[in-house]
């Protein structure tokens, strides 16, 4: 009985920090690109963080990745997920307030359902998951019309937050059927990693360095996606696909958006006009439809860092 408390305290901390953490860093990348450049902060969080997972990996006795298919599958899953779906989220956040950003990035969970029926190993989908996904992708339509005249750098920075979603899922997907043999947090650090060196070889060369800032605003952003984002809330992700329900997991997918709402709201006065909130309500009925329907297509690994 009390090995049971013990338990069930641990899958409580570990939800809150996914659910609150992993809502909260839209909020954090908003902040940091207002001062930083986005290849340049993306890659000092990205490298920071993946030495900082693969010291710790290596402590709790974990082994670097020694086979080639190994480090293909980790190189495209990074490419994927971290360089193109990040990167795509953290330039877009430029323009997109961070509540409209992660409102629409919540259809991750939707492009996992539909690459989910693909290969060998996909599901076909039933019709409650069809009507989730038509209605998810409605209520993005509805999120991203102008409240105040159609501008064209804006709805760009939207599309770009929007197109993170199908390479953040298909990289999902790959790394869901890899079948690695190394660790997952392992996986994660050499993911960062290479994403990392990645984004500091676009960002030096664009001269990214001279807009370089140290403020204190600038630095707790970076300081709290990398130590927070990055290694906390994923480690309690990781620890929670081994010990809840795919179901349960991927309730993530419609509280991040949440949380990311009332925190832009808070923090930055970010607000939502009649459109957007119209679409919030859409979005999160897909989201909620699919997840019913699909649970085990919002829980593929090493979603989110």
């Amino acid at each position: 009985m009390e090995h049971h408390a013990a338990w069930r305290s641990k899958v409580i901390i570990a939800f809150a920090a996914v659910y609150i953490i992993w809502g909260s860093t839209y909020l954090a990348i908003r902040v940091g690109v207002q001062q930083l450049p986005p290849a340049l902060f993306a890659g000092a969080r990205f490298v920071v963080a993946g030495i900082l997972l693969a010291l710790y990996a290596r402590l709790s006795g974990h082994k670097f990745p020694t086979h080639l298919r190994e480090w293909r599958t980790i190189v495209i899953t990074a490419m994927f997920m971290l360089v193109g779906a990040n990167g795509l989220v953290v330039w877009g956040e430029q323009w997109v307030p961070s509540n409209q950003a992660a409102l629409i990035v919540a259809t991750v969970a939707l492009w996992l359902a539909g690459f989910g029926t693909l290969g060998s190993a996909g599901q076909k989908l039933g019709p409650r998951t069809v009507l989730g996904l038509t209605v998810g992708f409605f209520g993005v339509a509805m999120l991203m019309l102008p409240e105040r005249g159609f501008s064209l750098e804006h709805f760009g920075a939207q599309l770009a937050v929007f197109a993170a979603c199908p390479l953040w899922a298909a990289g999902s997907m790959i790394a869901k059927r890899g079948r690695l043999t190394t660790a997952p947090l392992m996986v994660a650090a050499m993911q960062s990693l290479f994403a990392g060196l990645v984004f500091c070889g676009i960002g030096f060369p664009l001269g990214e360095t001279a807009r370089w800032s140290w403020s204190a605003e600038a630095m707790a952003a970076l300081a709290f996606l990398i130590v927070f984002g990055s290694c906390i809330a994923y480690a309690a992700y990781i620890w929670l696909l081994h010990e809840v329900s795919p179901a349960a997991l991927g309730t993530y997918a419609y509280i991040n958006p949440l949380v990311a709402v009332v925190l832009g709201w808070l923090v930055l006065q970010e607000t939502l006009g009649g459109y957007q909130l119209a679409g919030t309500v859409v979005i999160l009925l897909g989201v909620m439809l699919v997840s019913i329907a699909r649970p085990q297509a919002l829980a593929a690994p090493s979603q989110r860092t």
